[in-house]
């Protein structure tokens, strides 16, 4: 293994750790209140929805990570691929750490249709993080075009099988469309 790779997998390592860490003070469960974990939870409308390693959101965390390489090298070209992941990780850690707050709940439960909404356990948080890192290495390695299809591919298979996805979710966060929540509750 390079030391490039060696050096970024240390670096998410101990982001994703430091990050689990502060979830679980703030009262996150570490898995599911269920009491188990699963590879994949496809049921959005459950309690279960963002408690296990991943789901129908994590395709986000991947295009976060696609989105993260290409605003860090845009910003600092001449920064090492572990810089700019570790700037990456700043912003998906500490997004992940919002996410759990009351305030983010609460804003999720109301304005759009997670209304069984309670935050994320510990173990999605920390999968979910992985897979930006997962996006961020893609875009690393792909030409910009598969890049772009991928999140093209991401958003337009999550919005037509879930009626969500990332660019939804954030409207919904930011400036509820009550006509869009109508349609995501089907």
């Amino acid at each position: 293994m390079n030391r490039t790779i060696r050096n970024s997998l240390l670096v998410a390592a101990g982001f994703t750790a430091a990050t689990a860490a502060i979830l679980y003070t703030m009262g996150q469960p570490l898995i599911c209140k269920c009491g188990y974990v699963k590879l994949w939870h496809g049921v959005v409308f459950s309690s279960e929805n963002s408690q296990h390693l991943s789901d129908w959101y994590t395709p986000s965390h991947i295009i976060h990570g696609i989105l993260f390489f290409g605003l860090f090298t845009l910003l600092f070209r001449k920064a090492s691929i572990p810089v700019r992941l570790a700037l990456s990780l700043v912003v998906e850690c500490a997004w992940e750490i919002l996410e759990n707050t009351d305030m983010i709940i609460n804003r999720y439960r109301e304005a759009t249709i997670s209304l069984d909404y309670f935050g994320d356990s510990v173990i999605n948080s920390s999968a979910d993080i992985l897979a930006m890192v997962v996006g961020f290495f893609l875009a690393a390695r792909l030409p910009v075009w598969a890049s772009v299809a991928l999140i093209v591919i991401f958003e337009a298979t999550t919005t037509w099988l879930i009626r969500d996805g990332l660019t939804l979710n954030i409207l919904m966060l930011v400036w509820p469309v009550e006509a869009v929540k109508v349609w995501q509750a089907g």
